[in-house]
């Protein structure tokens, strides 16, 4: 009898888990998996410029200001469509806006790959940053909104772990391929993506904005599995997009109402240290980083590529056990440490001195600084930005946000060789300042986002306006 009764209460706690709206599930793994696809292709953009730069420069006959308006072009296409992502993404929908970025990097790919001038390899590169500017909103909105609380942060993650891959894949590969088979290369995970999106739904809270409630229930139940109970969660998500439609309509008079203005610093204030700290340099600049150091530039980027993928695998699966905050508290620390010591190297290797040192500071500093942004900054402003602002506004605050990150970027690496050239340390102090004020900012203006649903998240920043 004991038996029978212990095999029927196991049984019971297998269905209720199946039942569960929490549980893991195939469909939500691979909704997850299609999504960051776009992820992948956005690392293979943004770390592209690194291997290819030398090989440019050399035959299509560029200068410093030639390549450095070729690598940041991409960051002005994706200004231009990060103005608009958000509307889009409301528009079509999440997948429909995956779709399109996918035309867009496909035609970038194909253009850098044929480029026989420097206008064609412009034009290749600002179709690029069309294409990676509505992925960078699109992706982490898309996975925040079919993610259940216990799995969010990990899933969200997950967007800044294919693009670590991305870089990675490039870094390595680059030291092999020509630059135009490179580019070929780069447009499969684009075509990939496009087969794929087929197969996974539309995100819930898209359709209930839009009052498809039988496809919100299909989406769930997909996501969910087909045994389990989603009519609680269908109610809730209801509840939440009725709400805040009701109390406002999505707009820029919306989006700086002070209750939203927490959200608002929160956003803007991450993307901004995200960047000014100098990562996005870093990525698009490495070869050449090692080379002025005289460190051997394809041992560099080797070993670079190798330390990326296990960092985020890493902070993947303790996201939501660590929490935010602590991760971006770390991350941030070891900016500011790793910043300095680069800068440090430099500034001996001008003087003359410890000339035996300098080359390991700078491996060091640099494989720390990458590990650093990887566990937190790297990712997590994205996840925080997707977790903050309430649906009505969230149209308006993704693209202001993401528009912000895009300029912000573009800023640092267009001036980056510049600066370079006026003081290879004094750029290094300035990012490790930087980092420092990403601590202070983060300690006294960011909240932790574990474990908590969206709503309950955006009841509390709205209490703290």
């Amino acid at each position: 009898m004991e038996s029978k009764s212990l095999e029927s209460h196991l049984l019971n706690k297998e269905e209720e888990e199946a039942r569960s709206p929490s549980s893991f599930t195939y469909g939500l793994l691979l909704s997850t998996s299609v999504a960051v696809a776009g992820s992948f292709c956005y690392g293979c953009a943004m770390s592209y410029s690194s291997p290819a730069q030398s090989k440019i420069m050399e035959e299509l006959g560029l200068s410093v200001a030639d390549y450095s308006f070729f690598t940041s072009v991409m960051t002005l296409g994706g200004m231009i469509t990060a103005a608009l992502s958000g509307k889009v993404a409301a528009l079509v929908g999440r997948r429909q806006t995956m779709w399109i970025s996918d035309v867009c990097c496909i035609f970038g790919w194909l253009a850098v790959a044929f480029a026989h001038n420097v206008m064609l390899l412009y034009i290749g590169r600002l179709f690029l940053g069309f294409g990676v500017g509505l992925v960078s909103y699109v992706v982490p909105v898309y996975i925040a909104e079919i993610t259940p609380k216990t799995f969010r942060g990990g899933f969200s993650y997950s967007n800044q772990l294919l693009q670590c891959l991305g870089v990675s894949l490039m870094f390595f590969t680059g030291n092999f391929f020509h630059w135009r088979t490179l580019a070929l290369l780069s447009a499969i995970p684009c075509a990939f993506q496009v087969i794929c999106l087929f197969f996974i739904p539309e995100s819930p809270r898209w359709l209930a904005m839009y009052g498809q409630d039988r496809e919100l229930e299909v989406s769930l139940k997909r996501l969910r599995g087909e045994n389990s109970d989603v009519h609680q969660e269908t109610a809730e998500i209801r509840e939440a997009v009725e709400i805040s439609t009701r109390e406002s309509q999505s707009g820029v008079r919306d989006l700086f109402n002070m209750g939203n203005a927490h959200s608002l610093i929160i956003g803007l204030g991450l993307m901004l240290m995200q960047q000014f700290c100098g990562s996005a340099a870093i990525i698009a600049y490495a070869a050449r980083i090692f080379d002025k150091a005289g460190f051997p530039s394809d041992i560099g980027t080797t070993i670079l590529a190798v330390i990326l993928i296990p960092q985020s695998i890493i902070v993947m699966l303790t996201v939501d056990g660590w929490g935010r905050r602590p991760l971006l508290m770390i991350s941030s620390t070891g900016l500011c440490v790793c910043s300095l010591l680069i800068g440090l190297s430099y500034y001996l290797q001008k003087h003359g001195e410890f000339q035996k040192f300098c080359s390991v500071m700078l491996i060091v500093g640099l494989m720390g600084y990458v590990s650093s942004f990887g566990i937190g900054l790297g990712g997590l402003p994205w996840v925080i930005m997707s977790e903050v602002f309430p649906v009505n506004v969230k149209i308006t605050a993704g693209s202001l946000v993401t528009v912000s990150s895009w300029f912000f970027s573009w800023i640092i690496i267009y001036t980056f060789n510049f600066m370079m050239q006026w003081n290879a340390s004094g750029t290094y102090f300035i990012f490790s300042g930087v980092s420092f004020l990403t601590i202070v900012f983060i300690w006294t203006l960011v909240p932790e986002t574990k474990g908590r649903t969206l709503e309950e998240i955006q009841a509390s920043l709205v209490r703290l306006s």
